[in-house]
């Protein structure tokens, strides 16, 4: 599968979709590998699976810009399901503005309570406007792993990317290692800290609970390995990119009709 992904990373972004006048206005105004014991996510154990099989899933995120309205529903749920400190987040959406004259980005609190119009000089002067949702790529080579001294990170068989935070040192290698800037320290628990696709829910047989509140269905989830999973069928048809394709992470976060600007 992974190689398949290498193939068609470099392919084009998805044409415009007819409503791109409505989006745009929608956007501007605001409306819109080591070993280790245990993954401790909100009071769940990696060996507590629910008789979940790792071996058998390979899962992925589809974001598509051309749906996402900067609404912040999706920050707010994340920060509620894993109790996420304030100052922090483990998912953000950054709104990017292209005008002639350079590109107007903001993202405010994270997009925690959406987005503000922007001025009237921006806003005249917009050629593009998208709403752009970030979070851990959980990718197939993180360089997080790599430089976690005690292996702490680990990448599990299904495609996650986890933190073992009984073992974490809080030293932040890994904060510094991720090309996406998703890691960061936890202010609270002194550990590193990010986006885990909501492992303990998946575990149930529950989506991540960004996926569940988008109103837009701008964010998928699913696995790769079962055929009939909107991302497999999304996969296979439409032209998707990822961030950052020349750091060559492989990244399992894939994105219809990301803008040239953000990548």
């Amino acid at each position: 599968m992974n190689s398949e992904i290498k193939e068609r990373e470099t392919t084009g972004s998805v044409q415009e979709t007819d409503s791109r006048r409505e989006f745009l206005t929608h956007v501007l105004t605001g409306t819109a590998t080591a070993t280790v014991l245990m993954v401790f996510g909100p009071g769940v154990s990696a060996r507590h699976n629910y008789g979940y099989s790792e071996e058998k899933h390979e899962y992925a995120f589809v974001i598509d810009i051309n749906k996402c309205i900067g609404c912040g529903n999706c920050v707010r749920a994340c920060k509620r399901e894993n109790s996420v400190p304030a100052g922090v987040f483990r998912t953000w959406v950054e709104r990017y503005v292209v005008t002639e004259k350079g590109i107007y980005v903001d993202s405010p609190k994270g997009a925690l309570e959406g987005f503000k119009e922007v001025n009237a000089k921006i806003r005249d002067e917009a050629l593009v406007a998208r709403s752009v949702p970030k979070m851990c790529n959980h990718c197939f080579n993180p360089p997080c792993v790599q430089v976690c001294p005690v292996g702490a990170t680990f990448r599990t068989p299904d495609g996650f990317v986890l933190i073992d935070h009984e073992h974490c040192l809080g030293c932040a290698y890994c904060v510094q290692a991720c090309p996406y800037g998703a890691r960061f320290i936890n202010p609270e628990k002194k550990v590193s800290d990010k986006c885990t696709w909501c492992y303990h829910r998946v575990k149930k047989g529950k989506l991540p609970a960004c996926v569940v509140v988008c109103p837009q269905k701008a964010r998928l989830f699913g696995d790769l390995k079962n055929p009939e999973s909107e991302v497999t069928k999304i996969f296979k048809k439409d032209h998707w990119m990822t961030l950052r394709p020349e750091m060559h992470t492989d990244p399992y976060c894939f994105y219809i009709g990301l803008p040239r600007e953000v990548r």
